[in-house]
């Protein structure tokens, strides 16, 4: 066993050392669940290490070239778009100039990075100059816009039903796709568009349907993400590029919050948020990206009162999805804590910061006892629990690289020792051909979701709705927000949808348009929903990390 697995079974709880000790027998070293911060950068030969960058002074022709040919991916100041990771960041630092060019010539197709060994080389060590000028504020930018809005409409084909795209979103369509639905893989070439986005124009402003009326409810915020309502009803955000959670209380008759407090800082790009046990909580749980912590509560706190209690390391790296939600069995006892992948396509058999990755974890509340509840879930961002039955329900990202309209997003609840195929298998016995061949004995096990969305669609936070300010046919039925796609021709997502399950415990398949209106005829965005809850009064709160804001959606107001 290794120093490192020596310190990671310190930090367990005694019930779980006895399983990571097996694991070490095994030959396992728990890469997962450590930073991959000794790795060789995207498995660059330690060869290349030699190379000397001979136009290592030239950071702004640098900046020109990556305005031009990376941005729109990896955003205007490097600071990562949707799922793509800053480029400030230590494992872009530790690299050496010869891995950082060679990986630029090579890129990385099937995890969306393009190469660009078409560039001369002088432009590609002007790139790498840029990259190494980088400094740790580019990384904790928020997405600021980046270009001005234009007024020109796109000149688009149109979508192939039943899949659409932001132009054909309006408030109460309804939609349905099934897996007869599904292209051939590469039936369309794999497109990287990532948003570009621009300042809110005037008079735009997001669409529900009628009867229901959009408010700003907060505005300033950095990088909001998800919201989670506490039981006494006030509203907690995370603020994830910030590292901290802020919490809201109350909403005056403008629709805006009677106090904003800052209820903890410091925290490692916290996400989800969770309120322990359900009636009279007695701490708060936030899953930062690489552990689950836990702070000492009661009813109406505004601010922390001491400091965070480590419950359980996660895994974790530079690299791949960083977004850890966190709840729990209505019982009170078992936590669920989502982790999504490392990459887009990488096989865990080969990959080692893929194990414990892709999952639906679960502990005891103490965060001992440490199972994998469900597997093959590319990026389960949202979980949530039905307040009728007590089932789990997560809102997945799928993978990227097979098309337009391949693979879709999905909203699914969540069976105990499910397999949902990634990376070899989706939506059922569907074999991704970049991994032919491979695990035949899974074609069968691997589930089909109960909701397919637009491919793309980037689906992150779900809510139960359980208020009563909305119609009657309303009550129980499901939200998600959906951030908006990059890995598509023509914009997709961008909006809030609604899963209506009339009355039944399960979803019927279809899903609506509900909160749309957030890109412009150009294609441009200015809005990207993130998180989604039900507020005290049982209006509907989104956070849009695009315009660092977040949206309330109320019924029957004049």
């Amino acid at each position: 066993m290794t120093r490192r697995s020596h310190a990671l079974i310190r930090r367990f709880p005694f019930s779980s050392r006895a399983a990571l000790c097996a694991l070490a027998a095994a030959g396992l070293s728990f890469p997962a669940f450590a930073q991959q911060d000794l790795a060789r950068f995207h498995d660059a030969p330690a060869s290349v290490d030699q190379a000397r960058n001979p136009y290592a002074g030239a950071a702004d022709a640098g900046k020109a070239l990556f305005a031009a040919h990376c941005a729109s991916c990896h955003g205007a100041s490097a600071q990562g778009n949707g799922n793509v990771p800053p480029l400030a960041s230590a494992r872009v630092k530790q690299a050496s100039a010869g891995a950082l060019f060679w990986f630029i010539g090579k890129g990385d197709v099937n995890n969306g990075m393009p190469a660009w060994n078409s560039l001369p080389e002088q432009e590609r060590w002007e790139l790498v100059s840029y990259l190494q000028s980088l400094d740790s504020a580019s990384a904790s930018k928020s997405n600021a816009p980046t270009a001005v809005a234009s007024t020109t409409a796109g000149n688009w084909p149109p979508p192939t039903a039943p899949f659409t795209d932001f132009r054909y979103e309006a408030p109460g369509t309804v939609r349905k796709i099934t897996v007869a639905d599904l292209p051939q893989p590469y039936a369309t070439s794999s497109a990287g568009n990532a948003p570009q986005l621009v300042a809110r124009p005037a008079g735009a402003w997001p669409k529900a349907p009628p009867g229901f009326k959009v408010e700003l409810f907060a505005t300033g915020l950095e990088n909001p993400r998800l919201l989670r309502t506490a039981p006494n009803g006030d509203v907690f955000v995370a603020e994830t590029r910030a590292g901290r959670i802020t919490v809201f209380r109350g909403i005056t008759a403008d629709g805006h919050p009677k106090e904003t407090h800052v209820f903890a800082t410091g925290l490692h790009q916290p996400f989800g948020i969770a309120f322990y046990p359900a009636e009279h909580p007695q701490w708060v749980y936030v899953g930062d990206t690489d552990a689950v912590l836990r702070f000492p509560y009661r009813d109406g706190d505004l601010q922390a009162s001491g400091a965070p209690e480590h419950i359980a390391d996660l895994p974790h790296g530079d690299r791949g999805h960083s977004t850890r939600d966190v709840a729990f069995s209505p019982d009170g006892k078992r936590m669920y804590v989502s982790v999504g992948s490392a990459s887009n396509v990488d096989d865990p058999d080969t990959t080692p910061g893929e194990k414990y990755r892709a999952n639906i974890l679960v502990f005891r509340p103490d965060g001992s006892d440490m199972k994998v509840y469900a597997s093959g879930i590319r990026n389960p961002v949202g979980l949530a629990v039905d307040p009728k039955d007590g089932t789990l329900w997560c809102s997945v990202n799928e993978r990227d690289g097979l098309g337009d309209n391949l693979v879709p997003d999905y909203i699914t609840h969540v069976q105990e020792g499910g397999f949902y195929g990634w990376p070899w298998w989706y939506l059922g016995p569907h074999q991704d051909p970049r991994h032919a061949g491979k695990h035949p004995e899974l074609r069968d096990k691997a589930i089909v979701p109960d909701v397919l969305l637009n491919p793309h669609n980037a689906s992150l936070q779900l809510t139960f709705y359980t208020g009563s300010q909305f119609p009657e046919e309303y009550r129980g039925d499901i939200f998600a927000s959906e951030h908006g796609s990059w890995n598509r021709s023509v914009r997709v997502g961008y909006e809030v949808i609604r899963l209506p399950r009339h009355g039944t415990a399960r979803a019927s398949g279809e899903y609506q348009d509900f909160l749309t209106g957030f890109v412009l005829p150009s294609g441009q965005a200015w809005g990207r929903p993130v998180g989604v809850t039900t507020a005290g009064d049982g209006s509907l709160l989104v956070s849009d990390d695009g315009g660092n804001v977040i949206w309330r959606v109320s019924y029957g107001k004049p």
